[in-house]
This record gives structure tokens, C-alpha cells and sequence, in this order.
């Protein structure tokens, strides 16, 4: 039955589908739950611009579509998320007249980490995301749901090793910075240049191997009980303190 094919290229929720229509994304067919309102009305009319099919569906259709996510009455077919080369996210860094600004997720497994990192790591103007091809979460409609439509705007480059993506960069001049526990403090660290983060897994933190490849290590100091931030949070902390770096010193 058409509402029970497999959900990974599915979207679901009124503003993660209106961004991947702003954003010209593929997409196969719209499916819009009966009596919908609202913005519901502004998503179908650009559907209907870009002669997208247009499918009419109870609730019970649309619940089994967003596997218990919120859908808010609208869900989106589209094609595989189309994942880029790392040699794209330095392009773009190159066609914005910056020196690149990436983040590299260690062995990440938790798709509402991913999408919350990407939507930070939009707004902070990271050029892209480096994540491993095993073993870790990849881009899925949940991730597209956390991410509040910033997966359609955020390169994402998938790799078969993330050690030697390392030094590969390192070889064109970035520097890479790993987040940890016993490194020196994130906002005494000059963070301005061409930087890499390393963000480890929510489990197992960074991998020893990763670890050592990296030139420095940051650490986000504790002043309360709770001693280290989950993932997308300390990427947040990082990511926020790399773009105040980098707009000071164009002041």
C-alpha cells in the first residue's frame, strides 16, 4: 500500500517540507492530510507551482507515513538525500571568499543529534558536515524533522574513513580541532582560521585513532554537577564560538 513504503524518503511536518520545496528539492508527491489548514493552504499552492502530485489522506495514512513523528498534516516523497564530496564543501568555502569552516561527526548514531547539529551548524555558517559511511547515523526523515529544514540547505559529505579525511584536510591547510574532556579551553583556543571540529559519539566519545590525528584538543568547562554535554550540544557550544571568533576579527 502507498502509505506503508518504506519511510527513509519521507519528510513529514509543515516546515521541514516547505523548505525542501523552497529549496528545489526532488520531490515524487505530496501528501496532505483531509481538512488541513493553515500553511498547509501556502504548501499546496507550491506544490501545485511546481506540478508536484498532490495526494488527499486521513490521519491514520499520514501516522503510519511519519512512523510517530509529528506530521502536522503534510508529508513529502522525495529522492535519496543527495549526500556531497568532501572536495565540494571546500569549493564552497572557496566561492564564499572563506577559509573553510567543518564539522566532522565521529562514529554519531542518534538521527535527533544529527539534525540538530545540521540546523546549528547552518545558521553558524559551517560549509559542510563530514560523517562516516558505516556505523553511523546517516541523513533520514528524522534527522530532516530535527533539523527543522536545515538538511536542505547543509552539504553533507559521507566517507569511508574518517582518519584519512583527516589528513587529507590537514594537507590543504585546516586545522583540526577535536572535542574532549582533557584538551584546553574552548574559548582560550584561537578558532579562527581553516578549522575542523571533531565531534565524537554520544557513547564512546572520540575514537583513540581520530583522536591522535587531530592537532588540538578543546575541552567546554563544567560549572555544574553534569559533567560533558550530549553531542549536539557541545557541536552548539563550539560551533557558536567559531563564528563569534571569526566575526571579531572582521571588526
Amino acid at each position: 500500500m502507498e502509505a506503508e513504503k518504506s519511510n527513509k524518503n519521507v519528510i513529514v511536518g509543515r516546515n521541514p517540507v516547505m523548505e525542501a520545496l523552497r529549496s528545489d528539492r526532488e520531490i515524487e508527491k505530496l501528501v496532505v492530510g483531509k481538512g488541513a489548514e493553515g500553511s498547509i493552504k501556502k504548501i499546496v499552492g507550491m506544490a501545485k507551482e511546481k506540478k508536484i502530485p498532490i495526494t488527499m489522506a486521513d490521519k491514520s495514512a499520514l501516522d503510519r507515513m511519519a512512523n510517530g513523528s509529528p506530521h502536522q498534516g503534510v508529508a513529502a516523497y522525495v529522492s535519496s538525500y543527495g549526500y556531497c564530496d568532501v572536495e565540494d564543501i571546500l569549493k564552497l568555502a572557496e566561492e564564499r571568499n572563506e577559509p573553510p569552516f567543518i564539522l566532522i561527526l565521529d562514529n554519531l548514531e542518534d538521527p535527533h543529534n544529527l539534525g540538530a547539529i545540521m540546523r546549528t551548524a547552518e545558521a553558524c555558517g559551517v560549509h559542510g558536515i563530514i560523517i562516516p559511511k558505516r556505523r553511523a547515523v546517516g541523513i533520514t526523515d528524522v534527522v530532516a524533522k530535527a533539523s527543522a529544514g536545515a538538511v536542505e540547505y547543509m552539504s553533507c559529505a559521507k566517507v569511508s574513513n574518517i582518519a584519512q579525511t583527516i589528513d587529507s584536510l590537514k594537507e590543504k591547510g585546516i586545522w583540526i580541532y577535536a572535542c574532549d574532556m582533557d584538551g584546553s579551553t574552548y574559548y582560550q583556543t584561537d578558532l579562527k582560521g581553516a578549522a575542523a571540529i571533531v565531534i565524537g559519539s554520544e557513547g564512546f566519545g572520540i575514537s583513540r585513532l581520530v583522536k591522535e590525528k587531530c592537532d588540538f584538543v578543546v575541552s567546554i568547562p563544567m560549572a555544574g554537577k553534569i559533567t560533558s554535554l550530549n553531542a549536539s550540544n557541545a557541536a552548539a557550544v563550539l560551533m557558536c564560538e567559531v563564528r563569534k571568533q571569526r566575526d571579531a576579527g572582521r571588526l
